[in-house]
């Protein structure tokens, strides 16, 4: 396969997979933020990763560009110690029950959908009465994307293509929120 073959299928599959979502599902999720910010709460996100690179970007540009207050868990003191005293798997429900407020909004970013600390960190979501977001891929039963008030899936097996494809459909909600201003 020529390079040039390679770039065109390789951004044609990206392309796609972007606009696999209907534009009501990332609608829902900027309504699901907007009540949040409505509501004087904080929308938390997190990741392994770069899917945690994802987080800690995204919740950057809600704060700053969208004003919207956002945080995620990706200081290393934090994770570090949580994944010590509590074990990996059990960190993202932890940091969850010693950070999140009642009304928070939780966005849990998996590629695979099957991450035990994040498919953990959404049942103790769940259990305090948080809204979540998931974004998955993979298999389309995936563990995390049950857990979910509403996921946004990548049908693809591609660590890749499936975070990329999330990133911008972060953004994408992050830029409907400051055009539709908040």
């Amino acid at each position: 396969m020529s390079r040039q073959h390679f770039f065109h299928d390789y951004l044609g599959t990206v392309t796609q997979k972007l606009n696999d979502i209907e534009p009501e599902t990332l609608e829902r999720a900027a309504a699901m933020v907007r009540q949040v910010y409505g509501s004087g709460n904080k929308v938390i996100l997190a990741g392994n990763g770069g899917s945690a690179a994802m987080a800690s970007h995204v919740a950057v540009d809600l704060t700053k560009t969208a004003g919207i207050r956002a945080v995620n868990f990706n200081e290393a003191d934090l994770l570090t110690c949580f994944a010590n005293d509590y074990g990996y798997e059990n960190w993202v429900a932890k940091a969850l029950e010693f950070y999140a407020d009642p009304g928070d909004l939780v966005v849990l970013i998996s590629s695979s959908g099957a991450s035990k600390n994040m498919v953990n960190g959404a049942e103790q979501a769940s259990a305090m009465g948080l809204a979540i977001v998931s974004l998955t891929g993979f298999s389309p039963d995936n563990p995390l994307r049950r857990l979910g008030d509403l996921n946004l899936w990548v049908e693809s097996n591609s660590y890749n293509i499936v975070e990329m494809t999330h990133h911008v459909w972060l953004l994408a909600v992050v830029d409907y929120l400051i055009e539709t201003n908040g």
